[in-house]
């Protein structure tokens, strides 16, 4: 994995991106693992709390698996993809509510998904090159600056 930064905001290579809703989306075989991007995390600052949907439902695109608060935010945490919730990382979240905040690619993953629409939903999510590109501009804008929370 290569990461692109920018303002101290990474984008990994290896991943792909809904950049809109910043959530990124690794594919392992028919399933789908998601998370928050660096660009979210920094924007959302130390996570507090998160409420949970269940496992095994269904949902279209964009609705969210998670509710986040953090000290500075409450909003969704969207699928940028429809299909059934898998796996939830409650477990990493319990024992570090800023496990997102430190490794958002890594052990901050949010959920685990098998998407049912990949072929068509897929044109909307970005490479790592498209989405690095797209993040400069939001970061400029933004006046963003990238930070991971330490012990």
């Amino acid at each position: 994995m290569t990461d692109q930064v920018w303002y101290g905001c990474a984008v990994p290579d290896d991943l792909l991106y809904d950049v809109g809703m910043n959530v990124w989306v690794r594919a392992e075989g028919d399933e789908v693992v998601l998370g928050m991007t660096d660009v979210a995390q920094t924007m959302g600052g130390r996570m507090v709390q998160i409420t949970w949907r269940r496992v095994g439902r269904t949902f279209t695109r964009g609705r969210p698996l998670a509710v986040i608060e953090s000290a500075k935010w409450v909003g969704p945490f969207p699928t940028p993809l429809t299909g059934e919730l898998l796996a939830i990382n409650e477990a990493a979240f319990e024992e570090d509510i800023a496990v997102a905040n430190r490794d958002p690619y890594g052990a901050g993953w949010m959920a685990r998904l098998r998407p049912s629409h990949m072929e068509d939903e897929r044109s909307r999510l970005v490479d790592g090159r498209t989405a690095f590109e797209q993040y400069k501009a939001f970061i400029a804008e933004h006046d963003i600056r990238c930070y991971r929370c330490a012990d």
